[in-house]
C-alpha cells in the first residue's frame, strides 16, 4: 500500500503541475489566431497560423487530459452512481477505469507507430525502433511534413500525444490505485506539493 500511495503522491504532483503550466495553452493558440486574424486583415496573410493553431490546440487538449482525469472533470452519465455507497462507486470506478487504461494503452501503441512512421521509420516494431534510437542501433530517416504551404515537420505534435498518451495512462493507474484504496476502506491523498 505504501508503494502505491507514493506511485499516486508522484504521477499526480507530476500531472497536477502540467496541467496547470497547459492551463496557459489556450491563450497561445488565442495569440496565434489573433495574429492570424490581423495579418489577413492588415498585411500579407501568414502561412503559419491554422496549422500552428492546430498544434496548440493539440498540445492543450492531450497534456490537459491527465489533469482532468486527476480532478474527475471528465463527462459521466449519473443515473445510479450518485445513490451508490462509496465502496460500491469504488468498484464501479476501478472497473471502468481498467477499460480506460486498455484504451490509452491501445492509443500509446498506436501513438508510437505513427510518430515512428512520421521519424522515417516503415517497420512494423515501434517500440525496438525506439529502443534503438535510444542505443545508437536506428538512425532517423526522413522526415514527415505536412502537405500544406508551410510544410512543417509533423513529428514534434505526434510526440507530444504519445508523451500526452502517456501521462494519461499513468494518471489513470494513479485512479487504480486510489480506487483499490477506497475499497479497502482507505484513502490516498494527491500530492500536490
Amino acid at each position: 500500500m505504501k508503494l502505491m500511495a507514493a506511485y499516486v503522491r508522484i504521477v499526480d504532483a507530476i500531472n497536477y503541475r502540467i496541467g496547470r503550466v497547459m492551463m496557459w495553452g489556450l491563450f497561445v493558440m488565442m495569440a496565434v489566431l489573433l495574429w492570424s486574424s490581423i495579418s489577413k486583415t492588415f498585411f500579407l496573410p501568414s502561412l503559419w497560423t491554422l496549422e500552428m493553431a492546430q498544434f496548440a490546440m493539440v498540445t492543450y487538449y492531450i497534456m490537459g487530459g491527465p489533469y482532468s482525469i486527476q480532478l474527475g472533470s471528465n463527462v459521466r452519465m449519473d443515473l445510479f452512481y450518485h445513490n451508490w455507497s462509496p465502496r460500491r462507486k469504488a468498484w464501479f470506478d476501478a472497473f471502468t477505469v481498467l477499460l480506460l487504461i486498455l484504451y490509452l494503452g491501445v492509443l500509446f501503441y498506436g501513438g508510437l507507430g505513427s510518430t515512428a512512421y512520421s521519424l522515417g521509420y516503415w517497420g512494423d516494431e515501434p517500440v525496438t525502433y525506439f529502443a534503438g534510437l535510444l542505443t545508437g542501433n536506428e538512425e532517423v530517416g526522413r522526415l514527415e511534413r505536412s502537405s500544406t504551404a508551410w510544410r512543417p515537420y509533423i513529428w514534434p505534435v505526434k510526440a507530444m500525444m504519445v508523451f500526452g498518451f502517456f501521462l494519461m495512462l499513468l494518471q489513470a493507474i494513479s485512479e487504480f490505485f486510489k480506487d483499490i484504496a477506497r475499497i479497502n476502506g482507505q484513502e490516498i491523498g494527491a500530492g500536490r506539493a
